[in-house]
C-alpha cells in the first residue's frame, strides 16, 4: 500500500481495502454477528455493549436471549425482572431502558424491530449512535457509526493524533461520514472492520502498531506516535457513589423478599439480620464492607429510588414489581 501520511486526504479505496480484508481474517466470532441473529438480538447486544467489554456481556446476552428471544417476551416480563437479570454488567438503567423498548417495539411495530432509522431513534432509550449501529448490523442500512473504537483509529491514521477528543465533535462526525464508502454493503463492512480494529489493534493505551493492516498509512506513526494533548482518564470506582450503589443492588438482587432499609443505610451488625437468607446477608456484608459513611449509603439508595431501579414498601426496599 503506498503512503497516506497526507493525512487530510487519505487514499480510501486502498484505506477500505486493507481494513475490511483485515476483518475478513480478524474479526471475532460473536454471536450478534451470526447472519442468523435476529434484529433484536443485535438491539440488546448494543445496550448491553455499552460501556461494557464484550467478554462480560456475552453470558449475560445468552442467558436473556434464552429467556426472552423475542422483544414480547421482555415486555411481558416485569421491570424487576429485567434489572434481577441485567446482574452485574453495570449502569441497570441500560435494563430499564432496554425493557421499555421491548414494550415500544412490541406495542408500536407488532412486535417487530423496526428498520427505518428514524423509528428506531424514537425507541426509548435509542440515542443517535445506538440508532445507527442497530441500523447498520441488524439490518444492513447505510449509516455513519461513530463510536470511541472507531473515533480512535480515525484519529490517529487519518487526523494523526493520538486520541479522540474526549467528548465527539462535529468535526469528527464529518471525517466518518467523508471516509464512508459510498456502496452500501461494503459501508456495512468498513464500520464493523474499523470497530474491530479499534478493539483488537489500535487500542487507547497499549496499541498493536506491528499488527495494523493501515501501519504504513497511519499519520500518527509518520508524525513518530505523538502523546496525546490530553491523558487518557481512568473511570474512578472505589469509594464512588456508582460502587456503593452497584453493591445495594447486588443486595436487592439475591433475594426475592424486599430488604429494610436499616439494614443498607444504617451502621447495622448484619449478623442480626435474622431471617434474611444467606445471599442477602452475604452481599450485605459486601456493601457495610465498602466502609461507606451514612450519608452516602442514603443518597446511594435516594438515587435508586428516584431512577427506578428500586422500590420502597412498607416491608422494606425491592426491585421493581
Amino acid at each position: 500500500m503506498s503512503s497516506l501520511h497526507t493525512a487530510p486526504d487519505p487514499d480510501l479505496p486502498r484505506l477500505h481495502e486493507a481494513v475490511t480484508a483485515w476483518f475478513d481474517d480478524a474479526a471475532r466470532d460473536l454471536p450478534w454477528r451470526d447472519p442468523g441473529c435476529s434484529p433484536w438480538g443485535v438491539v440488546v447486544s448494543e445496550f448491553m455493549l455499552q460501556q461494557t467489554p464484550v467478554g462480560r456481556v456475552l453470558p449475560v446476552w445468552r442467558s436473556w436471549m434464552q429467556r426472552w428471544p423475542r422483544p414480547a417476551d421482555l415486555a411481558a416480563a416485569s421491570t424487576g425482572e429485567a434489572v434481577r437479570a441485567w446482574g452485574r454488567l453495570g449502569y441497570p438503567r441500560r435494563a430499564l431502558r432496554l425493557h421499555a423498548t421491548a414494550v415500544e417495539i412490541t406495542r408500536t411495530h407488532g412486535g417487530r424491530v423496526p428498520a427505518a432509522h428514524d423509528q428506531l431513534l424514537a425507541l426509548p432509550g435509542v440515542g443517535a449512535y445506538t440508532a445507527a449501529a442497530i441500523a447498520v448490523f441488524a439490518f444492513g442500512d447505510r449509516q455513519t457509526v461513530v463510536d470511541t473504537n472507531i473515533r480512535r483509529v480515525h484519529a490517529r491514521v487519518v487526523a494523526g493524533r493520538a486520541l479522540p477528543s474526549r467528548s465527539l465533535t462535529a468535526a469528527e462526525t464529518r471525517l466518518a461520514e467523508e471516509l464512508m464508502p459510498a456502496d452500501d454493503d461494503l459501508a456495512v463492512r468498513w464500520n464493523k472492520a474499523v470497530m474491530e480494529l479499534g478493539a483488537l489493534v489500535c487500542t487507547a493505551r497499549s496499541p498493536r502498531c506491528g499488527q495494523c493492516p493501515v501501519q504504513d498509512a497511519c499519520a500518527w506513526v509518520a508524525a513518530g506516535r505523538p502523546e496525546p494533548a490530553e491523558a487518557p482518564r481512568g473511570q474512578s470506582w472505589h469509594g464512588t457513589d456508582r460502587q456503593v450503589r452497584g453493591a445495594i443492588m447486588a443486595v436487592l438482587r439475591s433475594g426475592a423478599a424486599p430488604v429494610p432499609a436499616r439494614h443498607l443505610t444504617g451502621p447495622v451488625d448484619v449478623a442480626t439480620g435474622a431471617g434474611l437468607p444467606p445471599e442477602v446477608l452475604r452481599d450485605l456484608d459486601a456493601l457495610h464492607g465498602l466502609g461507606a459513611p451514612e450519608d452516602q449509603r442514603l443518597r446511594a439508595l435516594d438515587g435508586l429510588l428516584r431512577d427506578g431501579l428500586a422500590v420502597a414498601g412498607p416491608a422494606g426496599v425491592s426491585l421493581p414489581g
